[in-house]
């Protein structure tokens, strides 16, 4: 037999298998039981974040995605706190990660390449009108949903435009090594959206030719140049550094070299080049991609509703201890359900209201079906038994019935449980454990009594009673 389904529920979310997992968060599949809309549940454990510091950066991530409301950005719906997690509650994405559909399928067509970069483009546009930077745009972070439509996902090392520096710039070092810009790199500072935008390049290149533009020996060679500048900025920044960059210019950032694959277009080798521009004053804007004629081939801007109803105040509500603004975690558990072939085995004793068998005489176990609720159905035997003398003893929709007074083989045990049939129908067995069988008829007669509002009767049965 099926063991009892038990689901799990926070607030108003039935919480489903896990399809995800990071070193600090665990992703699972969860339905609003409200609305029957199907979302992803990201679940961190409270002390973790608090041990590793990761408070601020967990509440950044929350706001940054609150903040964009875009069709082609994950969705954030709103984020809860218990008093050992916190959870945010995300669009759920069904069609895999864009870098699965580069690795399993190589490159794209250019129209196809093209359609996911216009999508990244318009996404990351919006971002930055929000005064939002990603700055970790990479295949890995670009889901695909049912439709095909991209959506950037994982902000946790994006930025806002108000952690700049005096200077205008964001000063931390952050990203993936393959899709980083190489200012973000020598400490200087850098602008978020250009930053973003050689990203975006990568990206395209990526799609374009089935494989990254610069080579692990590109990028040490590019790692190498970084730490050769910093070292002499460190030592002779004021006299020294100006001049090696006007009298060896090739001592710059120049890992930017790549070769585009010959079966890519005129018009794609043109834009790629201008947005991995190594110098961020050069590099294309996103204004001027969007008027590139190879970018507006068959261009169609998303067309949605904006909205500007964001409320931040849950963001710092999770993060207090309080149980004004804590959410109820709690296990559910539900009858195991028949499948086909247990029902069909035991199709014989599915005669409900007959306890006798002209072969065997008394049954010692019969059943019967009903369209109440699990629970209800529990509480009805009980009130039906413990008047007629019965100790109950309740655990996973199964019970044990035991009658206080010993009769003739002793005391008399029956046992009973509850199976799911069909979403709204349930089978109750009930079987004599322990003691005398004649004892056992008797008692489910009366038993059955009791019952006669929970027992489904079918249109025969009532013919009969007729």
């Amino acid at each position: 037999m099926s063991q009892p389904k038990i689901k799990r529920r926070v607030g108003k979310y039935e919480v489903g298998k896990t399809i995800g997992e990071g070193t600090f968060a665990k992703v699972k599949f969860a339905r609003n039981s409200e609305t029957g809309e199907p979302v992803a549940l990201k679940i961190l454990d409270r002390e973790k974040v608090l041990k590793h510091k990761m408070a601020e950066q967990i509440k950044r991530e929350i706001a940054t995605m609150k903040l964009i409301k875009h069709p082609n950005v994950v969705r954030l719906f709103e984020v809860m706190g218990s008093r050992t997690k916190i959870f945010i509650v995300l669009e759920f994405v069904t069609g895999g990660e864009l870098f699965d559909k580069i690795v399993n399928h190589g490159r794209m067509r250019e129209d196809e390449a093209r359609r996911y970069f216009q999508q990244l483009i318009n996404a990351v546009d919006y971002c930055h009108s929000r005064g939002v930077y990603h700055r970790d745009l990479k295949p890995e972070n670009l889901l695909l949903d049912a439709c095909g439509n991209l959506k950037i996902s994982d902000f946790g090392l994006s930025a806002l435009s108000q952690q700049v520096r005096d200077d205008g710039l964001f000063h931390t070092a952050c990203g993936t090594p393959n899709y980083v810009a190489p200012e973000v790199l020598n400490d200087r500072g850098y602008d978020g959206a250009t930053a973003d935008i050689w990203s975006c390049g990568v990206i395209l290149f990526v799609l374009l030719a089935g494989y990254l533009p610069f080579d692990d020996d590109n990028l040490i060679n590019l790692y190498k140049k970084v730490s050769i500048l910093q070292l002499f900025k460190e030592l002779f920044f004021v006299v020294l550094c100006p001049l090696l960059f006007i009298f060896f210019p090739h001592m710059q950032i120049s890992a930017a070299e790549f070769t585009c694959p010959p079966w890519l277009s005129f018009g794609a080798m043109k834009l790629i080049t201008r947005i991995l521009d190594p110098n961020p004053v050069t590099r294309i804007t996103i204004s001027e991609i969007l008027e590139d004629e190879w970018f507006k081939k068959d261009y169609k801007p998303p067309v949605f509703e904006e909205k500007d109803d964001t409320n931040l105040d849950d963001v710092e509500a999770v993060f207090k201890d309080s149980k004004d603004h804590l959410v109820t975690e709690k296990k559910e558990e539900h009858p195991a359900a028949m499948n086909a072939f247990e029902l069909i085995s035991m199709s014989k004793g599915l005669n409900l209201g007959n306890l006798f068998d002209s072969e065997q005489g008394f049954k010692r176990e019969t059943r019967f079906t009903s369209k109440c609720a699990a629970n209800e159905i529990i509480h009805k035997i009980e009130e039906a038994a413990k008047p007629l003398g019965f100790d109950v003893q309740k655990k996973n929709y199964k019970m044990k019935l035991e009658n206080m007074k010993a009769g003739r083989k002793g005391n008399l045990n029956v046992a009973t449980e509850i199976f799911q049939v069909a979403p709204s129908l349930h089978m109750v067995e009930v079987r004599k454990a322990k003691g005398d069988t004649l004892e056992f008829h008797k008692f489910y007669k009366n038993l059955s009594t009791c019952l006669d509002d929970v027992v489904w009767k079918t249109e025969e049965d009532m013919q009969e009673i007729k």
